[in-house]
């Protein structure tokens, strides 16, 4: 079984993932950290390689893909292949910085590659206001972090609804802005029932989705 955790950054989707792993036995999957050998060019000229540093990080994400289709374990996965597709292409694309010549051929490819393989069995989508995904980033005092701005956060949210809004699967959303999973254990005995019931049906639970 594979379990996807979505959501923009600072929603604590890394925390989650690593709490639900622990508390089901389930095998986590976080997002391969290697060498991108297009990085320093991306930043020396974004519009010329945009294209190039997109596609080598849906090279990688496809391997990871393949790897959960393969294993025998409950995977539950930190960010998925669709989010680098329908949230950061896509906001490279609005921003300029991919044609619609390379953005129809990064989905073609895209597309080939989910032909092969199968989504998620459940997505849980971690929704955010701005002012918490702020305070968390804040919080977290990450360097590359500090100069994020706000309109970027705010674009990349949207595009989190609008495709949560459409995805076809399974899908779970939590008000992360109501919950403290990492501290109150109420709440994150509340997200676990509500998996329950998703999954096994244990629990009536309400689930949103917008």
């Amino acid at each position: 079984m594979h379990i996807g955790i979505a959501g923009n950054i600072g929603s604590g989707k890394t925390t989650l993932t690593k709490m639900l792993a622990e508390h089901y036995g389930w095998t986590p999957k976080f997002e391969s950290v290697t060498y991108n050998p297009y990085l320093e060019d991306y930043y020396k000229d974004i519009k010329r390689w945009s294209f190039n540093l997109e596609v080598y990080f849906l090279e990688q994400r496809f391997k990871d893909v393949l790897e959960i289709e393969k294993s025998q374990d409950t995977i539950i996965q930190d960010r998925t292949i669709f989010e680098g597709v329908y949230i950061f292409v896509a906001n490279n694309r609005a921003m300029g910085n991919l044609t619609e010549r390379d953005f129809k051929t990064y989905m073609d490819l895209f597309e080939l590659m989910m032909s092969l393989v199968k989504a998620p069995d459940l997505l849980i989508y971690l929704k955010s206001s701005i002012p918490h995904l702020v305070s968390q980033i804040q919080k977290r005092g990450r360097d590359y972090e500090k100069n994020m701005e706000i309109d970027y956060l705010t674009g990349l949210n949207d595009r989190y609804d609008s495709w949560i809004a459409q995805y076809p699967g399974k899908v779970l959303v939590i008000d992360k802005d109501h919950l403290d999973f990492e501290n109150n254990s109420q709440d994150f005995a509340h997200i676990t029932d509500m998996i329950d019931s998703e999954l096994y049906g244990l629990f009536s639970a309400e689930i949103e989705k917008k």
